[in-house]
């Protein structure tokens, strides 16, 4: 049978995760992939588990960051597909069946991403797909939601490489994932490049993932993760808005660090938030940002609505999950 999938899981240090994440991809319904593990210079047991499980795995020497490995990944892989899943995931026996016949209707498709449910609160939602917002903030549609919602395919603003499959000839195009970036919202940053270029991302809820979540930075909050994904923000919004688009959401953008950093000023992270907004304003200029040609202008439209869309969803999700806490305490 033809291979036409390469899924590529990149690992550091995740030993703790990768058995379970094998063994249910040795368990698929579809058998027309190989499965391709990017090692980023792992010191814990990783290295010498892969090599006695003899799975196929591309050794670095180094951390890369996640961007860097699974580019690696992607230019190893000779399938017309590439599904990205990390290591800290349980997959559901048809999971790579039903992502590859979703990407599989429309040439126009870029990315499809799954159906990510909490690991350790399987009826809650992690991820029905990323979603993009005029202030600046990127964020998974549905986390937190019970299983309820987000039952129907639709399309969102990226696809989470947490668990997603992509059209690799389609990177040739618009690029592959920005090294810059070395982990955090690079996926946010490839998708958006994909919706400049007139491709879709879209989720498909028949996809279905059990996510650890936080599995290689280990926390959801950390000194690291919040100044690489400050950094970064600054590279996804200066590479993808020309500048007449900047200069329009230079007021919500302006409005949305400000929130970000008085939150994040509570936690006690503000000093690692604002030195990594000063790092992306330094360094953005090494970026490579999208050219802007005129006959893109109607995707730059469509794209600035999404993100308005995003922002009102954003909004919404926010205050029915206040409501659901309120709600379950009152009954505690």
């Amino acid at each position: 049978m033809e291979i036409t999938t390469t899924i590529i899981i990149p690992n550091y240090n995740g030993l703790k995760f990768m058995d379970e994440c094998i063994r249910s991809l040795n368990a698929q319904t579809y058998p027309n992939f190989r499965t391709l593990v990017v090692d980023n210079g792992s010191t814990d047991g990783s290295v010498e588990w892969l090599k006695e499980h003899q799975i196929d795995t591309i050794f670095l020497p180094e951390n890369t960051g996640f961007s860097g490995a699974v580019n690696v990944g992607i230019k190893a892989a000779d399938t017309p597909y590439v599904l990205l899943l990390n290591n800290d995931v349980r997959v559901d026996e048809y999971f790579v069946a039903e992502m590859v016949r979703a990407i599989g209707q429309s040439e126009r498709i870029f990315s499809v991403s799954s159906r990510m449910i909490q690991m350790y609160h399987p009826d809650r939602l992690d991820d029905a797909g990323d979603m993009y917002s005029l202030l600046g903030w990127a964020y998974q549609r549905g986390v937190g939601r019970d299983l309820t919602h987000y039952r129907r395919s639709s399309r969102v603003f990226s696809a989470c490489a947490g668990a997603a499959i992509y059209r690799r000839e389609v990177f040739e195009e618009i690029g592959y994932f920005d090294e810059m970036h070395f982990a955090y919202l690079e996926d946010i940053d490839v998708g958006y490049r994909a919706r400049i270029a007139g491709y879709d991302n879209i989720y498909c809820p028949a996809a279905l993932v059990w996510h650890v979540g936080s599995g290689t930075s280990g926390s959801k909050y950390n000194s690291f993760k919040v100044k690489l994904a400050a950094r970064n923000n600054v590279y996804l919004n200066y590479k993808n808005m020309p500048c007449l688009q900047l200069i329009i959401n230079a007021i919500p953008i302006a409005a949305g660090i400000f929130v970000k950093y008085s939150f994040f000023r509570k936690l006690g992270f503000g000093k690692d938030y604002l030195e990594g907004l000063k790092e992306g304003i330094r360094t953005a200029k090494k970026c490579k940002k999208v050219a802007y040609r005129p006959e893109r202008l109607k995707n730059y439209l469509a794209i600035e609505l999404e993100l308005l869309a995003g922002t009102f969803l954003y909004v919404y999700e926010f205050a029915v999950r206040q409501i659901e806490k309120k709600a379950a305490s009152d009954k505690s």
